[in-house]
């Protein structure tokens, strides 16, 4: 096949899907180290570790003295032990998110919605809804492989330019020859972003039924008068003794950090807690222990070591494609080389636009439909951006101010990168 074509095929995914390109890399970039902004940003979610955690039995008490009429959905601790666990809230049918210092059993403190949880949802859906969104981001783990691969086969003898920058030549030679720089250099990242990517969609889709394999259903129990729980759904997480619990998972799986917490909402839910074992890369889910809370005994488990190979890929999937199985160190790397590949698809704008921009110097300027299709659907993203955070999350009037600048910065340098800066540099490279 010619190498124009492969030329033809990397250029348009990078110029015709470019604000949403961008828009996906960069707030996967952002995700990365979303954990640590929400400390940078938010105090009361730091905490100073310890050598003990405090007991859950604790921590239970303290939130219900301070909330009285709510009850917990789901507790979230997380793995950088420098962060307040998360303690998700229902209180008159709205969510929000308690911190509760692991440490001391403290309640520190509470958001409508956290940093982490706002670029994840970015990340994961654009906020939009109906799997749409989801579908939309799960196809750019193809067409980022596809950019890999067309990129390799027309970029001649590419292993050897490595080192390669031409500098002295003007803008254009020099972006381009940086672009193919930072591009070369990551190519083992752009192939995991991509594969991982692609494996997402795959379990989204449930192609071949593998979406149902690697996600089983947790266990459901049979309710009757003589072994139901004198205790009413909006009590029963209070009336779980979480420290035997977290004993009894310890005994079920030797060595487990019991880390996450799904709580019962109803008589026929079970209790399931999930953690870290001494099987490295997998996340937490890889290991689960499920409990009836009417004998407290084990109803079934699963251990990290005996899965079986597709759910062992699920379970590495997202600690590579966001980085956190390595701790903080692994998080910054993967967030530089994030950057990387977000400066790909702008600089890979760039020089496109201009080398058109130059070329079309005598002649009528095209109707470009895929530039309107881009700012729509971008239009059709901060609508549900908006939608959901006023509506579900009920974000506060500073979040929402503080959000909106974000995304006028982001259009602003848009438009001074893509339209003047752009013409300043094609009228000088015409004079």
């Amino acid at each position: 096949m010619d190498k124009k074509i492969f030329f033809k095929i990397h250029s348009w995914i990078g110029v015709k899907l470019s604000i949403l390109f961008f828009i996906v890399c960069f707030s996967g970039t952002l995700a990365t180290l979303s954990h640590e902004m929400d400390w940078l940003f938010n105090p009361a979610m730091r905490a100073s570790p310890q050598k003990e955690y405090a007991s859950r039995n604790l921590m239970v008490a303290n939130f219900r003295e301070a909330y009285p009429d709510a009850r917990i959905q789901y507790w979230m601790r997380s793995e950088e032990h420098y962060l307040c666990d998360i303690i998700y809230k229902v209180e008159d049918g709205q969510q929000s998110y308690v911190f509760a210092n692991p440490y001391t059993g403290k309640i520190q403190g509470e958001s409508a919605i956290t940093i982490q949880r706002y670029f994840r949802d970015l990340h994961y859906f654009l906020f939009i809804p109906f799997q749409v969104g989801n579908f939309l981001v799960l196809i750019f783990g193809f067409l980022l492989f596809i950019s890999l691969v067309t990129a390799l086969l027309f970029y001649k003898k590419w292993w050897r330019k490595l080192f390669e920058l031409k500098t002295g030549k003007g803008p254009l030679v020099f972006f381009r020859s940086l672009h193919r720089l930072v591009g070369l250099w990551s190519v083992p990242f752009t192939l995991l972003f991509s594969i991982t990517g692609i494996w997402y969609f795959i379990e989204r889709a449930n192609v071949g039924g593998i979406g149902s394999e690697i996600n089983p259903k947790s266990p459901q129990l049979e309710i009757t008068r003589s072994n139901q729980i004198i205790v009413s759904d909006q009590d029963l997480s209070y009336s779980i003794d979480y420290d035997k619990a977290i004993s009894l998972a310890k005994k079920e799986i030797p060595g487990l950090d019991v880390g996450n917490i799904y709580i019962p909402q109803k008589q026929t839910d079970i209790l399931g807690l999930v953690g870290k074992s001494d099987v490295p890369l997998v996340r937490q889910r890889a290991n689960r222990v499920y409990i009836d809370l009417r004998s407290y005994e084990v109803v079934s488990s699963q251990k990290a070591n005996e899965i079986g190979t597709a759910m062992w890929i699920n379970d590495i999937a997202d600690p590579l494609h966001f980085g956190y199985w390595g701790g903080l160190t692994t998080k910054i790397i993967w967030f530089i080389l994030g950057l990387g590949i977000s400066s790909l698809v702008l600089s890979g704008i760039w020089i496109t636009m201009k080398r058109m921009a130059i070329k079309r110097k005598h002649n009528k300027p095209p109707i470009r439909a895929w530039q309107y299709i881009n700012w729509v659907v971008y239009g059709i993203m901060l609508l549900f951006m908006y939608i959901n955070l006023i509506d579900r999350y009920r974000a506060s009037i500073e979040a929402l101010c503080i959000i909106s600048f974000g995304w006028v910065i982001f259009m602003a340098l848009t438009y001074y990168i893509f339209v003047i800066r752009l013409k300043g540099a094609v009228n000088k490279a015409q004079a």
